[in-house]
């Protein structure tokens, strides 16, 4: 029970003591496209009714909430990595940019310029090691 969704959870156990969605709506007092909206995930049963959900179906409400959400499965981590590699790349390329610019402009020391581009090189290195650490190709 504990990777699955509370949709998954619910629908498992429901079928488990071989009710439909109707008896198990007439059970909970809701109607039965509430239990298929909670097994699909599209809504979540109210509060209060998790007690008698819990007790319908022999287990306590830790039992039954010991789940995990989509988004624990890893889609958030994956959207964060891909997107901290891409604010490195993109701080590298305005690093680039900058010392390239002042430069033409005359506007640029030498250890500023060396400071840019050494924040540059870092965001790169930080990508590049990042991006092999996960095993992707960016």
């Amino acid at each position: 029970m504990s990777t699955q969704t509370l949709g998954a959870v619910i629908a498992s156990l429901r079928k488990e003591h071989g009710m439909t969605q109707l008896e198990l709506a007439e059970r909970m007092g809701v109607t039965d496209k509430a239990v298929s909206k909670w097994e699909r995930d599209v809504s979540c049963p109210d509060i209060s009714l998790l007690p008698k959900l819990a007790e319908t179906f022999g287990v306590s409400v830790d039992q039954l909430m010991r789940v995990k959400s989509k988004s624990q499965t890893g889609g958030i981590r994956k959207e964060a990595e891909r997107i901290i590699a891409l604010i490195l790349k993109a701080v590298a390329l305005a690093m680039g940019v900058a010392v390239l610019v002042l430069s033409i402009l005359r506007s640029l020391d030498m250890y500023a310029g060396f400071t840019l581009l050494g924040i540059g090189l870092a965001c790169v290195g930080i990508s590049l090691f990042s991006s092999q650490a996960n095993g992707s190709d960016s």
